[in-house]
């Protein structure tokens, strides 16, 4: 059975800050030739994707791919896009339809919190005048409410837990209340030694304790993006610049207007402008009506020139390569010529962590290919590669297995 699952990407924020929206465009591309190894049957989970330089370039060759698109030798490859509805304060303790949608979260690895940077919506997602309301105060209260809806499931109980810990001498009863919320034990166990709790009674850890270990490990297990949208609007330029002052050494934040990026593809899918996803400017295909024209002019001025792209490509490769740290390789079975068994070129790019190993990669592909690995080829040399070793981003390889 085959192990590779799409990487998923939690989509966070606030009513009316343009999460929708940014959902909406970044799921919005012609995947008409790209029959994927997953379906969507939830409305709130989309297919995104994540935009590498695909190798058939550097190659030489046309490819024909299978689970992903390319673009003018561009490669994108599938992600799943969860889109968690609007978190009002409070959320976590069950308002609005907080916990409901906090749920989702478990599965998502890395979350794209998205902003109104012009600072137009209040906490609740009210419309106030523009550039009265501070976006660093928004960053503040969604780390909260994730945290306290963490630290909610950590501490029920907490008395008899502790107890347990202290009785069997090991975190067993912890780290099964985080593995309910998608986090691994030595996670947990490397975050209980940076902040000195192992070696502190459990029975005598505090709130503060508590609190603060759920809120290290959230920010290690649930790492975020602040996607600064509604960019465009002249009152987010001061505001991005003062969030990338006060927020840049934790977060990594990004520029965008989601809005435009929807209009861009549209304009595309009606055949009006030539654009690929994350580029800099688009070209004109057709006669444009004088609206449609002053509409794209905008964008071009306020977002493009402005940003050096819409933001929304660049918000999820951010979090996909960079928080995450995948790397992208290119199975093949034939290392001459680039292809599978049915001689489709380069049909497959598979998103995996960066200390991924060659026998590693041969399990995620097909848990029988893993257990038959004998070797493996690094295509573009002819070079073997041993068991162990680990795989670099855009290698393209075959795997080598007993008969």
């Amino acid at each position: 059975m085959s192990q590779n699952v799409p990487i998923q990407v939690g989509v966070v924020g606030k009513p009316n800050t343009g999460k929708s929206t940014f959902f909406a465009a970044a799921t919005l591309l012609d995947v008409k030739r790209a029959p994927y190894p997953f379906t969507t049957i939830n409305p709130n989970i989309g297919v995104g994707y994540a935009k590498l330089k695909c190798v058939c370039t550097e190659l030489g060759v046309k490819d024909n791919p299978r689970n992903s698109i390319c673009i003018n030798g561009w490669r994108f490859a599938p992600i799943e896009l969860i889109d968690v509805a609007g978190l009002v304060p409070g959320a976590w303790q069950g308002r609005g339809l907080g916990n409901m949608f906090l749920d989702h979260l478990r599965r998502a690895p890395v979350l794209l919190h998205i902003v109104d940077s012009a600072g137009t919506t209040d906490e609740e997602g009210r419309p106030v005048k523009p550039g009265t309301r501070d976006p660093v105060e928004d960053v503040a209260f969604l780390e909260k409410e994730i945290s306290m809806w963490m630290f909610q499931i950590i501490s029920k109980d907490w008395e008899r837990i502790s107890k347990l810990i202290e009785l069997q001498k090991k975190y067993d009863e912890l780290y099964t209340r985080f593995s309910g919320l998608g986090i691994k034990p030595e996670l947990v166990y490397g975050v209980l030694e940076e902040l000195g709790l192992h070696s502190k009674k459990a029975t005598a850890w505090t709130q503060e304790d508590l609190q603060a270990l759920v809120a290290l490990v959230r920010e290690k297990a649930k790492p975020m993006v602040i996607v600064a949208n509604k960019a465009d609007l002249d009152t987010a330029e001061d505001n991005i610049k003062r969030m990338k002052e006060e927020l840049g050494n934790k977060y990594r934040i990004v520029p965008a207007s989601a809005e435009a990026e929807l209009a861009l593809k549209k304009a595309a899918k009606a055949g009006l402008i030539e654009y690929i996803p994350g580029e800099s400017d688009f070209h004109v295909k057709g006669p444009l009506k004088p609206e449609q024209e002053k509409a794209l002019e905008y964008i071009r001025e306020k977002v493009l020139k402005r940003w050096g792209s819409t933001g929304v490509q660049a918000a999820i490769d951010t979090a996909v390569f960079d928080v995450l740290g995948m790397i992208a390789v290119f199975p093949v079975e034939n290392e001459k010529k680039f292809t599978d068994s049915l001689g489709n070129v380069l049909p497959d790019v598979f998103l995996v962590p960066r200390d991924t190993t060659a026998r590693g990669f041969a399990f995620l592909i097909h848990t029988d290919l893993g257990e038959r690995f004998v070797s493996a080829v690094d295509a573009r040399t002819g070079r073997r590669i041993g068991a162990d070793e680990k795989l670099s981003h855009r290698m393209v390889i075959k795997i080598i297995a007993r008969a």
